[in-house]
């Protein structure tokens, strides 16, 4: 299997620390609203590589954290009059909520930044013995320049980066670069007390400490989005390095940024979208299917027309499956051994298994990896019939089912109750038909058309579709 490393800029094999094991550190949200659809983009991938690594017979542990204190939770909660704290356990309800329409599995842990400050507090004091970070006034600062490493990540030379920064008149840095460890609090704002007086952490100092105390020293993996590269991530590397003296994550993922119509999402250009306002629109299963059909590193365009194609897309896929799960049923089916032909479509079948498969373990192409399952399908609405045998069929059907799995696409045809007056005219179709009045049963047919119900008559009985 190889990643695209972003600290090296290559693809590379991937090697776990450990046998059989894969420690997995995603940045997760700042609860203070709904998440936008941006936000769905590493939570969908992330979670399609966790699913993928446990098809391969590793042990994940993955960690994605709640940031629950932050200056956007504290102004919501000035703006309504309530506790940070009700701000940051209302929306993380909501992301949860999200997250299960987006068929997304919950973290193996997921830590809150407010549950985790003591063993902040322990790490700045670390950082500080050893001469990397310093108090003024109650600010810790971490010595950025006392990692001789910094910037490896994003490539930025610290010179370059300090000749375009500023130092606030209200700040007393030692260096333009240094950044935030800790902060003395504000009136109304959440607090804890510290050796350098009561305040709160920092931003970037909440992973180091849960990457750590979750999953060790070293991880794996780290993912995010791109926009996390600098500085958030390269700090992390920093303050982790410094405290441990060791290497903090072997491989980088960053996934690219998501526009809306060839733009950049913005409120002020008007196109900025919460994934419930979409799931209110679009089934959250079209919503990842539409994330998975492009590489995580290419930019992703989001409109409505594409995921509109997207849905069409899906539906070829759970039609087919349904298909196969209404042929299972039939009793024209044989129950004896696979037939020849039956054994050579089954090994083109293997074939797209294993094409799905290089796909996935070059650098997670989901795109190449959907492209194997229409084939797979293509395969079976071909060659799956009321005369094969049922071994055959169920074959098919769990391949195609299995690989949808690995991506986290639910197959099973959502049961839709149809309008009571819908139900009545198929009703009378069916009485037509039997009584042979076929204009009538005609007529029927195209007035259900016109409604947008599609009819379809089978050895198994009438079914319908939505056009």
């Amino acid at each position: 299997m190889k990643i695209y490393n972003t600290l090296t800029r290559q693809k590379e094999d991937f090697i776990p620390i450990e046998e059989n094991k894969v420690r997995m550190y995603v940045c997760g949200p700042t609860v203070y609203n709904y998440i936008h659809i941006g936000n769905a983009r590493p939570a969908i991938f992330f979670d399609t590589v966790r699913r993928y690594f446990e098809y391969k017979g590793y042990e994940v542990n993955y960690v994605s954290n709640f940031t629950d204190v932050d200056d956007k939770i504290i102004n919501k909660a000035l703006e309504e009059g309530v506790e940070a704290k009700e701000i940051s356990e209302r929306y993380i309800q909501e992301f949860k909520q999200d997250m299960e329409a987006l068929n997304v599995r919950e973290a193996s842990f997921n830590p809150k930044a407010t549950e985790e400050v003591d063993e902040m507090i322990k790490m700045i004091q670390n950082l500080i013995d050893k001469g990397h970070a310093y108090e003024k006034n109650g600010t810790v600062y971490f010595r950025t320049r006392s990692f001789k490493e910094y910037g490896k990540l994003s490539k930025k030379n610290i010179d370059d980066l300090e000749a375009g920064a500023r130092i606030a008149v209200s700040e007393e840095k030692d260096d333009p670069m240094d950044f935030v460890l800790w902060k003395p609090k504000k009136e109304g704002e959440p607090y804890w007390t510290a050796p350098w007086g009561e305040g709160r952490p920092g931003w970037h100092i909440e992973c180091s400490v849960m990457s750590c105390k979750y999953l060790g020293d070293q991880i794996d993996i780290h993912g995010g989005g791109e926009d996390l590269i600098f500085p958030h991530h390269e700090n992390e590397i920093a303050q982790s390095e410094a405290a441990s003296g060791k290497e903090f994550a072997r491989y980088w993922m960053h996934n690219a940024f998501i526009n809306i119509d060839n733009k950049k999402m913005s409120k002020s250009e008007g196109n900025f979208f919460t994934v419930r306002e979409i799931c209110n629109e679009f089934p959250g299963q079209v919503i990842r299917f539409f994330m998975l059909n492009a590489h995580y590193r290419s930019p992703l365009n989001f409109s409505r027309d594409l995921i509109e194609a997207a849905k069409n897309s899906l539906e070829r896929i759970i039609t087919s499956v349904d298909q196969l799960e209404h042929l299972l049923k039939s009793e024209g089916l044989s129950n004896g051994k696979l037939s020849s032909d039956e054994k050579a479509v089954l090994k083109e079948a293997d074939a797209l298994k294993d094409k799905f498969e290089m796909a996935m373990e070059d650098d997670f192409n989901t795109a190449d990896a959907i492209a194997a399952i229409f084939e797979l399908v293509r395969l079976a609405n071909i060659n799956c019939k009321g005369e094969s045998s049922r071994i055959f069929i169920e074959d098919m059907q769990n391949r195609i089912v299995t690989l949808c799995h690995i991506l986290g696409i639910k197959t099973k045809k959502e049961e839709e109750i149809l309008p009571e007056d819908i139900e009545r005219l198929i009703e009378e179709r069916q009485i037509a038909r039997k009584n042979r009045d076929f204009a009538k049963a005609d007529q029927i047919r195209d007035d259900l058309l016109k409604k947008g119900i599609v009819l379809e008559d089978t050895r198994e009985g009438v079914r319908w579709k939505r056009k």
